[in-house]
This record gives C-alpha cells, structure tokens and sequence, in this order.
C-alpha cells in the first residue's frame, strides 16, 4: 500500500510553504543536539557501519548532512519532493544522495533495498506522523531495507510529548510560530501509544535491540526563553535472531 493523497498532500503543502532557513521548521534543530546524541547510542549497536545509511523521512537535510560528514555513503529519503528540494539546495556538495520515497509502500522499499543492499536506517519522528493505517506497512518497509544486516535506530516523540504539544497549542497565545504551521496543515505529532512502536516492529519481524528516553529537541522556545524540549523514546532494532553484537541467538 501506499500513503493516503491527502497525507502525501499535507507534507507537500507544509515544505512548499516552509522557509529553507535553516531552524525555520520546528524540529529542525542543529545535529549536535539531535542526530549527534542519537548517533552514540546508535553506534555501538552497528555491526557493519559501512553499509549505505538512510536517513528516513529527511525533510530538508539537515541531519543527513551530518550524517553524509561520518559514513561513506548516506541517503536521505523522503516522501515530500519539496523537501528534497530543500535538502538538495542546502548540500550543494552533494554530501549525500537524495530520494523521493513512500515509506509505507513495500515495493518502493524493495526497489531501493534492490539498489543500496542491505542498509542502516535512521528514522527520526516519523512513525508518529502516520496516519494509522501506515504504521505497520512503514514497519515492514524498514525491515525490508535493513535487510538481514543493518540496523535501524528509531526516536519517536512518546505520550507525554502530547500532552506538551496540545499545551502549546492551546496557550493563550496560540501555538508557537513554528508549531502553528505543523498543526496548519493537518499533520497530526504524538500520536502512538508508546507501547505500540516495538509491537510494529516485532511483527515486521524485528527484534528491539536496545531502547531508552532522550528528549526530542526542537528549534522552538517557550515566551519565558525556554528551549521546548519533547519527551522521546528511542530504539535500536535489526533482524529477529540477532544479538546487537551481530552473533545469532540459536
């Protein structure tokens, strides 16, 4: 299957619409506090860091940029082309590959899977974004891009993160600017239960390797100067059968 058109539609609009500043979008902060704190957990748990990296769901490249500076060959991929675009304008290096892709469609996974090999995944707040009916095939598409080898490591905003949102969102104020055009455009964060996020993946046939709470940090601050911060949940996960060392449980 494939995403709706009316989600495909939403993330299209909302990249058109966004400025290709950099910390313009509201989760688009700087690496350091992001892909850098999540790529120490991550490393360890990657038994062959010279496989291809993904970055999935890449919106404007800020992370894969990093990434593309400490593996040999990243990919960022995305179902929005207007996004792409603003990664590909803001990597005019050609630091990494781009790649407009439906996550939740297998045969696009396969198709890339058939290109790259076996690969190590990252995915950041995406699974939080699907609509419900997206989740499990988004699951089964990762599997299919790790292959038997790679990893993936996944940080999603957990309940709690909800909770903090809806606040925001319901200040007296209204929403803070960056918040208000997520919201705008009909995207909906924070919205799996956190003990759902590993069933996905235990019957797309992973198995969670490691897991742990950092929080998800924003560009965004609160009036009184406060930087927002989400309550997040982040797990490493590979191929059933697997230890996190790469040794086989049988």
């Amino acid at each position: 299957m494939s995403v709706t058109s009316r989600y495909r539609d939403a993330w299209e609009s909302f990249w058109h619409e966004a400025s290709g500043d950099r910390g313009a979008v509201f989760w688009d902060a700087e690496p350091t506090l992001t892909a850098g704190r999540h790529l120490a957990h991550f490393e360890p748990h990657l038994t062959e860091p010279a496989l291809p990296l993904i970055d999935l769901g890449c919106g404007n490249g800020t992370q894969t940029r990093y990434f593309a500076e400490r593996f040999p060959h990243v990919v960022g991929a995305d179902l929005s082309a207007a996004a792409l675009g603003h990664a590909r304008h803001a990597d005019p290096a050609g630091l990494a590959a781009y790649r407009q892709l439906d996550a939740a469609d297998k045969a696009e996974a396969e198709t890339l899977h058939a290109e790259l090999g076996d690969a190590n995944v990252y995915v950041r707040g995406v699974l939080h974004q699907c609509e419900p009916d997206d989740r499990q095939p988004l699951a089964d598409a990762l599997a299919v891009l790790l292959g038997a080898r790679g990893r993936a490591f996944l940080v999603e905003p957990s309940q709690a993160a909800k909770t903090v949102l809806m606040g925001l969102a319901q200040g007296p104020a209204g929403p803070p600017a960056k918040l208000a055009p997520v919201l705008r455009h009909g995207l909906t964060p924070a919205a799996v239960p956190d003990e759902a996020v590993p069933e996905y993946l235990r019957a797309a046939g992973l198995t969670v390797l490691a897991s742990g709470e950092l929080p998800l940090v924003t560009t965004e601050y609160t009036p009184d100067g406060t930087r927002i911060e989400l309550p997040s949940t982040w797990m490493v996960a590979g191929r059933a059968g697997d230890r996190a060392d790469g040794s086989s449980l049988d």
